[in-house]
């Protein structure tokens, strides 16, 4: 993925205040949560580019798993 582009977002205290709780219910960052909601409405709108990449993943990588715990 390129570089991430940083932008400066105004807000109504009110509806930041919306979005930070909602994040924290699933357990994303606000601004993680304003981009997922971008992406949908674009995807929902027929404007998502067909290049885009996908979400960073966040949060802890997942935990390795040992082949011979598998057997």
């Amino acid at each position: 993925m390129g570089e991430r582009k940083n932008i400066l977002l105004r807000l109504d205290p009110a509806v930041h205040d919306a979005l930070a709780r909602w994040a924290g219910d699933e357990l994303r960052s606000t601004t993680a949560q304003i981009e997922l909601l971008l992406r949908r409405a674009l995807a929902d709108a027929g404007r998502l580019p067909n290049n885009v990449g996908g979400l960073p993943r966040r949060g802890r990588p997942p935990k390795a798993v040992d082949p011979e715990e598998e057997k």
